[in-house]
């Protein structure tokens, strides 16, 4: 099973470079005819949200979308899936950032809850503690 970077998952996601697209898109058939899925590192989830956002302009909602996508689509497999689920919840609900709720997801996953922080703005996160 081989991993993917975040650059591959943009080609996918986005389509913006027909040649790296379709090489991107072939890669997701042959995972699919081996019953192979592609591993997607918990760095690369965190560093695709920001490219999205900021390299994009896609809007929360519609990464959160490409998010739910990805992870039922079967040629992918997530490092840490259940803390991303967990992440995706806390986003899409609070006020934090997608870091922090990574962040907090990944504390709860490894059974180290909750997350502290001196950012007032990031507590009223599920998972994340003011620090005081």
């Amino acid at each position: 099973m081989a991993g993917l970077d975040t650059n591959v998952l943009v080609r996918w996601l986005v389509d913006d470079d027909v040649e790296q697209s379709a090489l991107a898109a072939e890669r997701f058939r042959m995972a699919a005819r081996q019953q192979q899925p592609l591993f997607v590192p918990v760095t690369v989830a965190l560093e695709l949200e920001w490219v999205l956002r900021s390299r994009y302009r896609y809007a929360k909602a519609d990464i959160q979308r490409a998010f739910n996508a990805m992870l039922e689509t079967r040629e992918l497999l997530f490092q840490s899936e259940d803390a991303l689920e967990r992440t995706l919840h806390a986003w899409r609900n609070g006020n934090a950032d997608f870091a922090d709720c990574l962040h907090a997801g990944l504390c709860r996953a490894a059974g180290h809850a909750p997350l502290l922080s001196f950012d007032v703005r990031t507590t009223r996160t599920t998972d994340i503690e003011l620090l005081k």
